[in-house]
């Protein structure tokens, strides 16, 4: 949760975790004056540590805030953050709240500067996608003094409030929709994980649904960068190529599986029946392809929505539900059998 009574750090905080003057405090953060190499380390690791940012508003502003709301997402060239934008926005048109939005590239490092940056606007509060983050993003976060909305994953405890689905559950219960339609020689194809929680933890459940069914993945393939349709079909191809007897690929998108289903096509490989396909996102430009890909919707517009709403709330000094989980559904599409 946010700090006690909502109040925003102060050089007074910083200059107590360091034990020197605010004087001095303000001289390290502006980089300004003569200070000890040592003086200035000690301060700058307190106000790291604290999660302090520094405020760029000036004279009679400095103790308000902008009407702004900080949205900090991974990517914008991936389809799934412009319709979470877009539901953000539905909802902060009818207020005198306007979004600004940074992009993080899926690197914590970046993703810390961001956040350094949009907060020192001291904005009225901040949506920020995923739940994990650097110490030091996590203690700007906690003591911004200002609602924090948390999206697109509720598998773990937020800072303040979070939005989003369960990627757990949607990755078990896309394992299970499989097995009942009598897949048994299942393979992966993703994004590398590290830094992708979400796919990771839609892999973790997928992985312990088909656990509990006595079914392991007999293969699995990774890729990092580039078009995510042509990696689809380079990995459909190489796996099936490497393991034959595959008869069912689960994509952790719908992009890399849109390019597996193209590539499965051309060889003329019967889709359901020989093998069967399940991807992740429910992308709406998927739909015109020559068969509707099996998926899952992430929920994306309406954890934009629900996130705005919080932040608007909460700026007006209104109580709301500070979690909410959303229930994807399955899609089944023309590639995955019902039974």
């Amino acid at each position: 949760m946010a700090n006690d009574e909502n109040r925003s750090l102060t050089l007074r905080d910083v200059s107590e975790a360091s034990g020197v003057s605010e004087m001095t405090v303000s001289r390290v953060l502006r980089n300004r004056g003569d200070v000890s190499a040592a003086t200035r380390e000690r301060v700058l690791k307190a106000a790291k540590e604290l999660g302090y940012v520094p405020n760029k508003i000036a004279g009679a502003l400095a103790s308000q805030r902008v009407n702004l709301v900080a949205v900090i997402i991974p990517s914008l060239s991936n389809m799934v953050f412009p319709e979470v934008l877009s539901g953000i926005s539905e909802v902060l048109e009818t207020t005198d709240l306007q979004p600004v939005v940074g992009v993080t590239d899926y690197l914590p490092e970046k993703e810390e500067k961001v956040l350094y940056e949009m907060l020192s606007w001291r904005p009225s509060g901040v949506i920020i996608a995923g739940l994990e983050h650097t110490d030091a993003a996590k203690a700007m976060l906690r003591n911004a003094g200002i609602p924090v909305v948390e999206i697109m994953d509720v598998d773990g405890k937020p800072v303040d409030a979070m939005v989003g689905i369960s990627h757990r559950r949607a990755g078990r219960e896309m394992a299970k929709a499989i097995l009942k339609a009598g897949y048994t020689n299942i393979g992966f194809l993703g994004t590398k994980m590290p830094l992708d929680h979400r796919a990771r933890k839609r892999f973790e459940g997928f992985t312990e649904a088909l656990a509990k069914s006595g079914v392991e993945i007999m293969d699995q393939e990774f890729y990092s960068g580039g078009s995510a349709l042509l990696k689809g079909r380079e990995m459909t191809q190489a796996m099936l190529e490497r393991t034959p007897e595959l008869d069912f690929l689960y994509f952790s998108n719908d992009m890399i599986g849109a390019g597996g289903m193209l590539y499965l096509l051309e060889q003329g490989i019967d889709i359901p029946g020989q093998i069967g396909l399940a991807g992740f996102n429910g992308v709406e430009l998927l739909q015109g392809l020559p068969r509707k890909l099996a998926s899952m919707d992430a929920c994306r517009r309406e954890s934009g929505r629900h996130a705005a709403q919080i932040i608007a709330a909460r700026v007006a000094g209104e109580d709301i539900e500070s979690v909410v989980e959303l229930t994807p559904k399955i899609a089944f599409g023309d590639t995955l059998k019902r039974r």
